[in-house]
């Protein structure tokens, strides 16, 4: 369970209903989609559904249907941002609802603000019902608005709206004139708008108590101008009126030299300030910031990043005031908490977090959900994730990791590859999230697509060089390919350019006779890869990767590490019918035999020695060498066997036994059925948990104990043949005494 706890069944439940739509819902002639049976939803649960399609991507004009039933789903809070949604569907879908809010953000799919204002218009309780609206990122497209009842629609028909953001949308002078006759209007965000002036604010001056205006860049007003209608603002709590220091699209000294004379003048104007903002701005001095807030004893907040002014000794001395700047931590996370949408200020943040956090290494959750959080909302900013990359190599290095919530890890590992895709030509960043995931924790413990990260890695090694970065990108393949399923390993078995990068990288350290862990990595996913998988292994004969072989088991006779993964992917390949003649070759067997028969040879490489001669020599029909090899072959696996000791340390497993069935035949020479049954006697000891419902189920107990029965079979093997039943049989009243106890 993680760190934060079971996800709450509501939600569980809701993310089962996204993903059986199709089976829930009939269609209409349009092509929407209806429930073809729906309860009466809690109200509550209908916000949530929304939302949990929207976040899941699969909100457009096809699933929003469903919310066309008005009587058993009641929207109140619905948010579609981000969604492809038209102006048609959302007419039909949430204009009828009574709504109380609507995130409608960045949608695409043509649906504009005149469409949007036009459809809640339209609908006399939403006139009064309505109270947030967002339509950032939107274009509004005002002009197209038609006239109702001889004046034309516009935001002031809604007239209960108290909370209004057009952040980056076309907003003009005049509808913001509109928007300022609203009775209600408290909060309103024009930031990044063509506005040039705010003259119109003073029509809700005693309502309006927050106003966000984040780089104005078309502001057209003096410093003079500006104070004058701050002044008038009497209910005004919060001021955002920061700007972009990084674009420089305008010189902003009007704004500049207005927040100047802010900070500087009489604190009776804006009296009722708590909160203001001017991250960005210049001519920001400490003794101005000292002053302001001094002379403010209620203040809450100061945005202070990229001024300068941030390390003012006054801002310390106030416990109660949030301060966003980078004179330490506290602030740093601040500005990376309340500006996750500004990317100028991301970009600023970030390097100092990454800074502080390279100096002092200690369990930072909340760090993390920031840095994840920036990078989630800009995944197309290199800035941003160049930094952020390096911030999360950082908040998960070493033991640090560990102590983070699972889900967490998994959504910005998640994130650390989305960057790997959309930044693949940049060394740095694909740098950055290959420190990070050359974990062993994060690799074996953390959910993730496995199958996508394997790809990525894959995909960076065929052009980097670099021997540490080597090492490390092929020990996380090496992982990662171990952990796919069988249809994932399938999958990328098939890729040829995949066996002939760690092919070469084989050659590579062969040449020049190194053993380390790059080489070990690369011959572990080789391994893997040719696991049950007869393509693969196909694609490793047909990339030379035998004849290499051959020369790498001869070099390295006196490396068991070695030695023994090269003999477990000859042993896949041996396992393969239609394959078995390229091993034929006298002078290789020979040598394999005499690794079998050397005693100073670990039992390891001896194991997987005699498992390539058991598969070998079990099919007479299809041996083409001389007799006397295949008999003396026989003789020498039984030999052999009867000598090795039980081995405690895990050295192999099996995704299944059907390679054994054969083995296992009572027709079979001693020698290859004691290979046979030592294996699978192996790995029982050590693990009858987990193979003994294998056993069962791929009818190995069934052989095993024909074997037992049958008069011909040897005694070592019918002594071991027993001994593997009698763990299954104790495992399985091992499981029914549990059963039982549970019962009562």
């Amino acid at each position: 369970m993680d760190a934060e706890g079971p996800r709450a069944l509501c939600d569980l439940c809701l993310a089962q209903v996204c993903r059986s739509l199709d089976a829930l819902c009939s269609r209409r002639a349009d092509g929407s989609m209806c429930l073809s049976w729906a309860p009466l939803f809690p109200q509550e649960m209908v916000d949530q559904l929304l939302h949990k399609m929207a976040t899941k991507g699969i909100l457009n004009d096809t699933t929003v249907g469903i919310f066309r039933n008005c009587k058993e789903l009641r929207l109140r809070r619905a948010s579609i941002r981000c969604c492809p949604v038209s102006a048609e569907a959302f007419r039909l879908a949430l204009c009828p609802h009574r709504l109380q809010e609507l995130d409608a953000s960045w949608v695409s799919g043509g649906l504009t603000g005149a469409n949007i204002i036009s459809g809640l218009a339209s609908n006399p309780e939403c006139r009064s019902s309505l109270q947030r609206l967002s339509l950032s990122g939107l274009r509004l497209d005002w002009e197209s608005l038609e006239e109702d009842g001889g004046s034309r629609v516009g935001f002031s028909f809604l007239q209960g709206l108290r909370t209004l953001n057009l952040a980056n949308t076309d907003l003009t002078d005049a509808v913001l004139e509109d928007i300022c006759t609203l009775p209600q209007l408290e909060s309103l965000d024009i930031s990044c708008s063509p506005v040039s002036n705010l003259t119109a604010l003073l029509d809700c001056k005693n309502t309006l108590r927050s106003l966000i205006a984040h780089r104005l860049r078309q502001l057209d007003m003096s410093p003079a101008r500006l104070l004058f209608v701050f002044n008038q603002l009497h209910a005004l709590r919060h001021l955002d009126f920061s700007d972009d220091h990084i674009t420089v699209d305008s010189d902003g000294r009007d704004g500049d030299e207005t927040v100047r004379q802010l900070l500087e003048g009489s604190p009776q104007v804006l009296p009722s300030l708590v909160s203001l903002d001017i991250s960005g701005r210049k001519r920001v001095t400490e003794a101005a910031v000292r002053a302001f807030v001094e002379a403010r004893g209620g203040l809450v907040f100061l945005g202070l990043l990229a001024t300068g002014a941030s390390s003012c000794h006054v801002l310390s001395s106030h416990k109660n005031l949030k301060v966003t700047g980078e004179a330490n931590e506290n602030q740093v996370c601040e500005a990376l908490r309340r500006y996750r949408d500004r990317e100028c200020f991301i970009r600023e943040a970030l390097p100092f977090l990454d800074s502080l956090k390279s100096q002092q290494l200690s369990v930072c959750c909340p760090e993390a959900h920031l840095v994840l959080s920036g990078m989630q909302s800009h995944p197309s900013s290199l800035h941003v994730h160049l930094v952020a990359t390096a911030c999360v190599f950082n908040l998960t290095t070493q033991d640090l990791a560990e102590a983070m919530p699972v889900s967490l890890l998994s959504s910005t590992v998640t994130q650390l590859l989305n960057a790997m895709k959309t930044f693949p030509n940049h060394q740095q960043v694909q740098k950055n999230c290959l420190l990070a995931l050359c974990s062993d924790y994060i690799l074996q413990d953390v959910p993730f697509d496995k199958y996508l990260a394997a790809m990525l890695v894959i995909n960076w090694l065929s052009s980097h060089e670099d021997p540490t970065l080597q090492r490390m990108a092929v020990a996380v393949i090496s992982i990662l390919v171990a952990k796919l399923s069988t249809e994932e390993t399938a999958q990328l078995s098939k890729d040829v350019f995949i066996m002939k990068q760690l092919l070469a990288i084989v050659q590579q350290k062969a040449m020049v006779g190194v053993v380390d862990s790059t080489l070990k990595f690369a011959l572990s996913a080789l391994w893997n890869l040719t696991d049950e998988m007869p393509t693969a292994a196909r694609n490793f004969i047909e990339c030379q990767g035998l004849e290499l072989y051959e020369e790498v088991l001869e070099s390295y006779y006196g490396e068991p590490s070695i030695q023994q993964k090269l003999l477990g992917l000859l042993n896949n390949i041996a396992e393969v019918e239609v394959l078995q003649a390229d091993l034929l070759e006298e002078d290789l067997l020979e040598h394999i035999l005499s690794l079998l028969q050397d005693s100073q040879v670990e039992v390891g490489v001896r194991y997987f020695a005699g498992g390539i001669l058991a598969q070998l020599a079990s099919r007479p029909e299809a041996w083409t060498l001389g007799d006397e090899l295949r008999s003396t072959i026989l003789k020498q696996l039984h030999a052999s066997i009867i000598t090795w000791p039980q081995l405690e340390r895990e050295m192999v497993s099996y995704r299944s036994f059907h390679p054994f069935c054969p083995l296992l035949q009572t027709c079979q020479p001693s020698g290859v059925q004691l290979w046979a049954v030592w294996a699978i006697h192996l790995v029982c000891s050590q693990n009858i948990s987990h193979y003994s419902s294998m056993l069962e189920k791929e009818g190995v107990t069934e052989l095993l104990k024909n074997l037992a029965a049958h008069p011909d079979t040897h005694s070592d093997i019918k002594g071991l043949s027993d001994s593997i039943l009698h763990m299954v049989e104790e495992h399985h009243s091992r499981d029914l005494e549990t059963l039982d106890k549970y019962a009562k």
